[in-house]
Parts: C-alpha cells; structure tokens; sequence
C-alpha cells in the first residue's frame, strides 16, 4: 500500500510560478516557494529589498535562489540577481546568484544587480 501523500500546491495569483519546496532547516516548517511576477534591473541591494516589499514578497535566500535555478532557470536573465541576505563578516555585501553558470557569489550592496521577488507558503 503505498502511503505517500500528495502535497497539494498553494493557489497562485496571476502571474505567479510555483518553483517549488524548500526544507525547513534549524527546527523551521518546510516551505512552498513561488516566484512573483516583474523584475528590477540594475537596483542596488537596498533598492532590491524596497522592489520585492512592493512586489508583496521577499528576495530569495541563498538556497532558495539555488531552488530557482534548479527548477525555473528558464524565468531569469543570464544574470546575477540579489539574494536576501547580507554577508555575516563583511557588513557591505550580500550575496548573490547567477542565472547563467549557477554559481553564487558576494557583491558590494552599491553594486546595481537584477531582482526577483519570492513568496512562501507554509506547508
């Protein structure tokens, strides 16, 4: 008999792609993630985080830009875009994601970048 339960998708709004689930790390509930319609384009870091606010979201993580890649690499400019988060140790950059090669990488918060916009649902 098989067990397994199907996992059914949270409701998109117009324009908005499912990209997937995301395990819950440290204790935190796994996560569906769904990419948000509309891009920004060479925003600094701080302008990026006031696009995704308007967006009705929030930049991606590091592994949740990963997920992106993996699964909507085709809904990205051959491009770095903003991640959420900030480096621990140097307090004037972020990280960052390529939509080209896949590699992740650090850049000056000043440095102007693209942005996508990201929103989670419980699961």
């Amino acid at each position: 008999m098989n067990t397994a339960t199907k996992l059914a998708t949270p409701k998109l709004n117009a324009g908005e792609i499912y990209a997937g689930i995301i395990l819950g790390k440290n204790g935190q509930p796994d996560q569906h993630l769904i990419l948000l319609p509309g891009q920004a384009d060479d925003v600094t870091f701080q302008q990026a985080q006031e696009f995704a606010t308007k967006a009705g979201g929030e930049l991606p993580t590091r592994r949740e830009q990963a997920l992106l890649y993996a699964n909507l690499k085709e809904q990205f400019q051959e491009n770095y875009y903003w991640s959420g988060e900030q480096h621990a140790a140097y307090s004037g950059y972020a990280w960052c994601q390529s939509f080209d090669y896949g590699d992740q990488g650090l850049s000056n918060k000043y440095g102007e970048l693209r942005a996508r916009a990201v929103r989670r649902v419980a699961i």
